[in-house]
């Protein structure tokens, strides 16, 4: 099979049913803009997203490019050690679930800041959420800029990096006309039809899979170790990526720690969990977003190992893309061209959900916590507010496609890594201290907030993923220190020691009158409604 041949053959049809889902998804997202005339129907959708709504959203929201190709393709070439990526995804929604959705519902009204600064100190803590946010979005966001263009020069056949750069800002381009114009509610409508499309094309694919082995699962685990070559039943066992030395089994760990701890801090996830009417629909949402979530990457063990059986990891390695090119490939085994163009169609719009999410979520941030609280000192209208909000908008947007073409080609896989790390690090302690731990001052929140975002960033500069291996950022160079690709297992640790050591060497107290209004209203939702009635 002449895999570049085969997919370039298809561009056409690729592009054109993009072109359907982007026509379809622009006409919804301008009705849905119809209604934007407050702040609250900007950035969280006028709080009338039902449970399963707000729930699929969050799954169009999580699921993106990397869950689909790169899960498929780590699962195909890596067997059981890269399906333990699809378990840290999953766990981590019970951490969202259990520790923060229905308590942050409570507390916030827009932002995550809204939530840190209800009983510490207005200014500083607002100031250090929103550089938090800002850094985790925009890393996330170069990271699937960057996974555009090279989407497209796998599903396409354009490889030549002008090319590339074109292609990235076009996703550029739309998505800023995606977040200006229909704001939360667009944004929200599009990340529905996208996880609906990619549920429908995971399920579709994984029941052909299973058909052809008579769905006996043991018979299609028999011929992915048949065509596994030197691997053999490996591919089966832990540790074929993991298991080679002390080190990678510590990395592992930390990687876990980020994925499992960083989810449930992640900014644009946490913004989705105001777009409900009721702490109740927020723990809902997230019930739906789990089981979506969990059916999903289930598939991805059919898919993985299908790909593996039908193709072969050594010709997935081969190909254009490499393990990120495990799907389409086998889209392409199942149901020739028409199957292709349609999981190519899902990707590309998989992309598209994720950096508006991030976008409105970044310039939210900017325009609630910078603009109107800092600057402004609360002294503003709901419409000036959104007004700067679609500014920033534009900027992010533009910041993003720059940096999405530098970073293209390059190893992307660091940036996801970061933008979980700074979650897990700046974000998590800093929220589970505000909403657990009573004693807790600004002092402990600006010492965990920034002690978390320069650990996690200092560590990964100097680790192998920029710099010191073949695969590093930088390849020519090394200047890499720390052993492990992921600083998760020190940073965020050394994030919550700050926040304590911070908070129990603080001479000034807070308020306890406001750090109990904040329990009463984030375990039962007294004062909630009237705070958020923006």
């Amino acid at each position: 099979m002449n895999v570049a041949a085969s997919l370039q053959s298809t561009s056409w049809l690729n592009m054109t049913i993009f072109g359907l889902f982007v026509a379809v998804t622009i006409v919804i997202v301008l009705r849905a803009s119809k209604n934007n005339k407050t702040a609250a129907d900007y950035y969280a959708g006028g709080r009338s997203f039902t449970g399963g709504q707000n729930g699929t959203a969050i799954a169009g929201d999580y699921l993106s490019a990397a869950s689909f190709l790169g899960i498929t393709g780590a699962i195909a070439v890596n067997g059981y050690d890269g399906f333990l990526y699809s378990i840290g995804f999953l766990v981590a929604w019970l951490v969202a679930l259990l520790l923060v959705a229905e308590l942050l519902r409570n507390t916030g009204k827009f932002t995550m800041a809204d939530v840190l600064s209800f009983r510490l100190r207005q200014r500083p803590v607002r100031i250090a959420a929103a550089i938090s946010t800002l850094a985790v979005c925009f890393f996330y966001l170069l990271a699937q800029m960057a996974g555009a263009g090279a989407l497209i020069a796998l599903l396409l056949g354009i490889s030549d990096w002008g090319g590339q750069a074109i292609v990235i800002t076009v996703v550029g381009a739309l998505m800023i006309m995606y977040v200006l114009l229909g704001g939360m509610k667009g944004t929200t409508w599009v990340q529905i039809i996208k996880a609906v499309l990619l549920i429908i094309g995971a399920f579709a694919m994984t029941m052909w899979v299973l058909a052809i082995n008579g769905f006996n699962l043991s018979a299609l685990l028999g011929s992915a170790v048949e065509s596994a070559g030197a691997a053999g039943d490996k591919i089966l066992n832990p540790g074929l990526a993991y298991g080679k030395s002390d080190t990678s089994k510590l990395d592992f760990v930390s990687l876990g720690l980020a994925l499992v701890l960083g989810t449930a801090a992640l900014p644009h996830v946490l913004m989705r969990f105001y777009t409900v009417p009721t702490a109740k629909e927020a723990r809902k949402s997230v019930v739906w977003a789990i089981w979506l979530i969990g059916a999903f990457y289930l598939f991805t063990l059919v898919l993985g190992y299908g790909a593996a059986a039908l193709i072969g990891p050594d010709a997935i390695k081969a190909a254009p893309g490499g393990v990120n090119s495990a799907a389409p490939l086998l889209a392409f085994q199942l149901g020739g061209p028409l199957l292709l163009g349609f999981i190519s169609a899902v990707a590309f719009a998989t992309i598209l959900a994720v950096v508006a999410g991030l976008t409105i979520t970044a310039a939210a941030s900017f325009a609630h916590d910078i603009y109107a609280n800092v600057l402004a000192k609360g002294k503003t209208t709901p419409a000036s507010e959104v007004k700067v909000a679609r500014r920033t908008v534009v900027v992010i947007g533009i910041f993003a496609i720059i940096g999405g073409i530098f970073a293209n080609g390059q190893n992307v896989a660091f940036l996801v890594a970061l933008a979980f790390a700074v979650a897990a690090s700046a974000n998590l302690p800093t929220i589970l201290y505000s909403l657990f731990w009573k004693k807790f001052t600004t002092q402990g929140a600006l010492w965990s907030i920034y002690g978390g975002l320069a650990s996690a960033i200092l560590l990964i500069t100097f680790s192998p993923v920029v710099s010191g291996a073949k695969t590093s950022m930088i390849p020519g160079a090394n200047f890499a220190w720390f052993p492990l690709s992921n600083p998760g297992i020190i940073s965020i640790p050394l994030a919550f020691a700050l926040g304590w050591l911070g908070t129990v060497l603080d001479k000034r107290r807070e308020d306890p009158a406001k750090q109990a209004e904040m329990e009463v209203r984030s375990l039962t939702g007294i004062g909630a409604e009237k705070a958020v009635s923006h």
